[in-house]
């Protein structure tokens, strides 16, 4: 009887459990990259469409004012106008600016979100860093990075902002506003110009505080989770 060797199982591929996790954690990454890029895009639309909105509110309003100047000149008329339109560009203006602000918060927060996804994919491939020209950490310099590919920012930047701008004319528009109730009211003419421009200069302070108040409680409060390492660590 013709010995039959028994049939033995084929040894078992050697486990890709580790490359099948890698490759899950990159693509989940992937997808939460292109999440925080496309809320990015949609806040940068809101900001442009805010902005835009204001500045179309604001020229509509000067037109009006003045097709009311080429009818009846500066007189109560005028003044009337004036009164009533002003007080609702400034409410647009200001609330315009509220929002500039929160959104520019939140702009922070997406760029932290993507740094730190940055972050990740060096840790998976650290020779990916060399070829990032935005920055692969949380801390501020890397942030500033990924905003201007710079570790800082000069005046000039923050001067040329849309918070800045739709400040600036509120400002303007605020001092223009009470230079014409003092004109209603019968103001001599230097008290007019005196308040108008301390209105504008008070207005602009006050915006550059709230400003500066939230960009530095929004630095107290953020603690990066990947700094870059120092000198020996």
């Amino acid at each position: 009887m013709t010995h039959i060797p028994a049939r033995t199982s084929p040894p078992p591929p050697p486990s890709n459990g580790s490359e099948s996790q890698a490759s899950l954690r990159a693509q989940i990454l992937g997808v939460e990259h292109w999440s925080l890029l496309a809320t990015r895009s949609i806040i940068w639309q809101e900001i442009f469409s805010r902005t835009g909105t204001f500045l179309t509110i604001l020229s509509a309003t000067m037109v009006a004012l003045s097709l009311v100047v080429q009818a009846a000149g500066f007189g109560s008329n005028f003044r009337t106008v004036a009164l009533l339109v002003l007080p609702l560009v400034l409410l647009v203006g200001f609330t315009t600016y509220i929002r500039l602000l929160e959104a520019d918060i939140e702009d922070t927060w997406i760029v932290v979100g993507m740094n730190r996804l940055r972050h990740a994919y060096v840790e998976m491939v650290p020779d990916l860093e060399r070829f990032l020209v935005t920055g692969s950490y949380d801390d501020e310099p890397h942030l500033l990075q990924t905003y201007s590919f710079r570790r800082r920012i000069g005046f000039t930047h923050l001067l040329a902002g849309s918070p800045t701008i739709v400040g600036l004319i509120n400002a303007a528009i605020s001092g223009v506003f009470v230079t014409i109730v003092c004109q209603a009211l019968g103001g001599p003419r230097w008290l007019q110009v005196a308040l108008g421009v301390s209105v504008a200069a008070g207005t602009a302070v006050t915006l550059s505080t709230v400003f500066i108040r939230r960009l530095v409680r929004f630095r107290r409060a953020y603690v990066p989770k990947f700094p870059r390492p120092g000198p020996g660590e």
